[in-house]
């Protein structure tokens, strides 16, 4: 059975919206300030350099090839199916752990003694409305959208009308940089903007899918960059880049040094309600690639079932909330965002060589650029992400190998 196609361009643009905002604003800037140190804007505009290209990719191979998996199906019909699958097996794994990440961001700004608890409820929650629906998951996505662009926007206005920083405040803009930094940082930057694969992904749910989802990613991408770009360097400005290294919660310093304690409480609900959001999104761009993989027998068959009622994937969202529940109760937030970059950084490395066959001559200058920039990021982040992630991708390739043998 086929899913039915419910969205249109505005539901696609706020889908994409509640991925990257909820995903990155409130997790991403801490651990890549301590990498890129001075050079935290340089490399937020290095990742969204890449996430262009990435953008741009995706959105020629989507129109082309209108169907739920992204680039696992790309890489299939372009490359082969031993690409396909690496793509899909590098996203699920990846954005597994992206889930787990946002699980437990909402936990540690909601209640932090309680984190782990906090994530298991708010992944079965997501979990319950996806299986309602996509529609129900747009309807609800556009509602934590609005409150999250509501609150980055209070803290903006509020920073701008504070005044100068204090002398201590500057002192603490003294963190250096070096080029290696700046690209570790823009690796871990990129994690925030992969949320425009959930458009892609959602290619068999999408009206008009080679107009929609061709309009659809730019304009989610670039107003992301916009409010990251504000946002960032509010922080920046009122604490330095050591102040944003040195807390896992940056938003909330930066309402403290601006003088507006009365802004924390709604920080950490905007933190709590975009980390869900963007959770939501995960869960949906991951059943759907897992459903794909299913349907060619890569994952068990079951999961490959669609709703009679709802019209989605229920087996496969079920099993995606299932593990993702597991990996909230003890993953670590940093090394989450690590491994799921690298997984990401991979998955989209495919994409682009999928599109650089969609023709010859200047329409190749971008997938190779998205190319080459998805390697260097991905081999740049920190050790532990980059050794656990080529590990992962082994027991994958692993077990196609075994399934090629089972099959012959």
């Amino acid at each position: 059975m086929t899913l039915a196609r419910r969205l249109g361009t505005g539901d696609a643009v706020v889908i994409g919206l509640g991925s990257m905002i909820g995903a990155g604003i409130f997790v991403a800037p801490a651990p890549a300030a301590r990498a890129a140190g001075s050079g935290l804007l340089l490399a937020l505009a290095i990742a969204a350099l890449v996430a262009y290209c990435n953008a741009q990719s995706s959105a020629r191979l989507a129109a082309r090839y209108p169907q739920s998996g992204g680039t696992y199906v790309y890489g299939r019909e372009r490359l082969g199916a031993f690409w396909g699958y690496l793509a899909g097996w590098a996203f699920v794994v990846g954005k597994t752990a992206s889930c787990a990440a946002m699980a437990l961001a909402v936990g540690t700004y909601v209640w932090p003694s309680h984190a782990g608890s906090v994530a298991v409820i708010a992944v079965g929650g997501l979990t319950a409305v996806n299986y309602r629906g996509v529609q129900r998951s747009a309807e609800l996505t556009r509602v934590i959208v609005a409150v999250v662009l509501l609150i980055l926007g209070l803290i903006v206005v509020t920073a701008l009308t504070a005044g100068s920083p204090s002398a201590s405040r500057l002192a603490l803009s003294s963190a250096g940089t070096s080029a290696g930094g700046v690209l570790e940082a823009a690796g871990l930057l990129f994690f925030a903007f992969a949320g425009y694969a959930r458009i892609a992904t959602l290619g068999e749910e999408v009206r008009d899918p080679e107009r929609t989802i061709r309009r659809a990613v730019p304009i989610a991408l670039g107003l992301t960059l916009v409010v990251y770009a504000l946002v960032i360097g509010t922080c920046l400005a009122l604490l330095g880049p050591a102040g944003v290294a040195a807390d896992p919660a940056p938003l909330t310093s930066a309402v403290r040094a601006a003088d507006a304690d009365w802004l924390v409480p709604i920080v950490r609900v905007g933190a709590g309600v975009g980390a869900c959001g963007a959770l939501l999104a995960l869960i949906l761009g991951v059943s759907r690639t897992t459903l794909a993989m299913a349907r060619d027998r890569y994952l068990p068959a079951p999961l490959a079932a669609v709703h009679p009622r709802f019209q989605v994937p229920h087996r496969a969202e079920l099993a995606v909330g299932l593990v993702v529940a597991v990996l909230a109760a003890g993953i670590d937030l940093r090394g989450a965002i690590g491994f799921s970059s690298f997984g990401v950084l991979v998955y989209y490395a495919i994409a682009n060589a999928c599109a650089w066959t969609l023709g010859p001559g200047p329409a190749r200058v971008v997938p190779a650029l998205g190319f080459l920039g998805c390697l260097c990021l991905a081999f740049t982040l920190p050790t532990g992400s980059v050794i656990s992630g080529a590990a992962v991708l082994s027991i994958g390739v692993a077990l196609y190998g075994a399934r090629s043998v089972v099959r012959t």
